[in-house]
């Protein structure tokens, strides 16, 4: 397995990497998880080889939120690519992806503006820029992101419809179903900053959306079914609720009833002072 760090080296070994077949780029800020891994074997089934970068994005961090805390262990995160066959781990620090002068950012309006984008001002701005750059440095032929971030892919597969990436548009890009823990919490690299207690009352989140769904099936009507689902979690232990709405699952535009197959119900809520977010089908 490759590791690089500098941009000329990336687009040589990709080159090589073509040689022999197609290209699969799983985009990791690192800590990896089972989660993460999950992404990888499923690009394994979709491409000859498979690219990680792993990046810690400053410019999706805010100014008050965890960007020096956010965990960094590349060596780990290496061993555990290396054993899952990954050809490539594309590594760069922040000098390489954003040189000197650098003064370009891409905004994705209307899609985020709400939900993470309200709570997070320029959230959406970081990961379409950052994103953008990576399908232009990789140029994979297929790209996979997990869909716990769900508004995140949906900003990243209208960006790369509206800028003609690459990639075959909406089709290449590829959302990969939640991975869960037993008790149905979904996996990320936040939950590490619970402490034993504060975790136990986590799973208080998937369950209390699974009951908001299961209202909304039976008819109950909306506003109703997702204030049961705050008061749930308030209930639970969680803190606070930024937001719990059912949306259009590729407008991510709020729904006031079940439409088919396309309603997603997005949650974030705090507890213990870290942010949580997850989605499930409505």
């Amino acid at each position: 397995m490759q590791i690089i760090r500098q941009i000329d080296p990336l687009r040589a070994a990709v080159a090589a990497l073509r040689q022999s077949g197609s290209v699969a780029l799983v985009p990791t800020m690192g800590a990896m998880h089972e989660g993460h891994l999950t992404l990888v074997r499923e690009a394994a089934k979709r491409a000859a080889h498979v690219a990680v970068s792993i990046f810690v994005n400053p410019r999706q961090f805010g100014a008050n939120e965890d960007l020096d805390a956010y965990p960094r262990q590349l060596e780990r995160d290496c061993v555990l690519l290396d054993r899952e066959g990954v050809a490539l781990v594309w590594a760069p620090d922040a000098a390489a992806m954003y040189p000197a002068g650098y003064a370009t950012n891409i905004a994705v309006s209307g899609i985020s503006d709400g939900l993470c984008g309200a709570a997070r001002p320029g959230h959406f701005d970081g990961v379409a820029t950052v994103v953008c750059k990576l399908f232009n440095q990789v140029r994979p032929d297929t790209a996979l992101f997990g869909e716990k971030d769900w508004q995140q892919l949906a900003v990243i597969r209208r960006m790369a419809r509206d800028l003609d990436l690459i990639l075959p548009a909406v089709n290449a890009i590829i959302g990969v179903p939640t991975v869960r823990e037993a008790d149905g919490l979904a996996l990320s690299s936040r939950n590490a900053y619970l402490s034993a207690d504060l975790r136990a009352r986590a799973a208080a989140l998937p369950r209390a959306m699974q009951r908001a769904a299961a209202r909304l099936r039976d008819g109950v009507p909306v506003a109703v079914a997702l204030a049961g689902l705050a008061q749930d979690l308030l209930e639970g232990g969680f803190d606070s609720i930024d937001y719990a709405e059912l949306v259009d699952a590729e407008t991510l535009v709020p729904l006031d009833a079940l439409t088919g197959n396309s309603a997603r119900l997005l949650v974030a809520a705090r507890i213990g002072g870290t942010r949580l977010i997850d989605n499930i089908p409505a």
